[in-house]
C-alpha cells in the first residue's frame, strides 16, 4: 500500500515568494504543486485576491490557486481557533487572527503549513512544512 502524501496549507507569505521570485521558497512550493501535495483555504486566497495590482498578475494567481482542493472552516475549527488563541494571548503574545484561521485548519486537517511567518511557531500541536535544499 503506497503511503498517502503529505498534505501542506501554504501561507500567504509563501505564495507571495512564490509569484515575485525565484528563491528557494519558491522551488519549494513548485516541488509540493509538482506532487500535487497543496491546499489552498478560503483566508489565503482571500489574502492573496484583495492585494492583485493587474489584470495578468489575476489571472495568474486565479489559474493556480483556483485548481488547487481547498479546505474550508467549520463551526468546531472556530471554537478550536478561538481557544488557540487565547491558550497564546494567556502567554502574552498575539498571533493575527487569519494565522490562527490557517493553523486550527492545519491542525484539524492533519496539515502541514509551509510559511516564512515565525508566529506560526507558537501553535500548539502544528506541524510546519521545513524548506528542503
Amino acid at each position: 500500500m503506497k503511503n498517502k502524501p503529505m498534505r501542506v496549507l501554504v501561507d500567504t507569505s509563501v505564495w507571495i515568494e512564490f509569484f515575485k521570485a525565484n528563491s528557494s521558497v519558491s522551488n519549494n512550493l513548485e516541488l509540493l504543486l509538482i506532487e500535487d501535495s497543496v491546499e489552498i483555504c478560503g483566508v489565503v486566497l482571500f489574502e492573496l485576491l484583495q492585494g492583485i495590482k493587474s489584470e495578468s498578475e489575476k489571472l495568474k494567481i486565479k489559474d493556480i490557486l483556483l485548481n488547487l482542493p481547498y479546505v474550508e472552516i467549520n463551526k468546531n475549527m472556530w471554537q478550536k481557533s478561538a481557544e488557540i488563541s487565547l491558550n497564546i494571548k494567556k502567554k502574552g503574545y498575539t498571533i493575527p487572527f487569519s494565522d490562527i484561521l490557517i493553523g486550527t485548519l492545519a491542525i484539524e486537517n492533519n496539515f502541514s503549513v509551509f510559511t516564512l511567518d515565525k508566529h506560526f511557531e507558537l501553535i500548539p500541536e502544528l506541524a510546519l512544512y521545513k524548506i528542503q535544499n
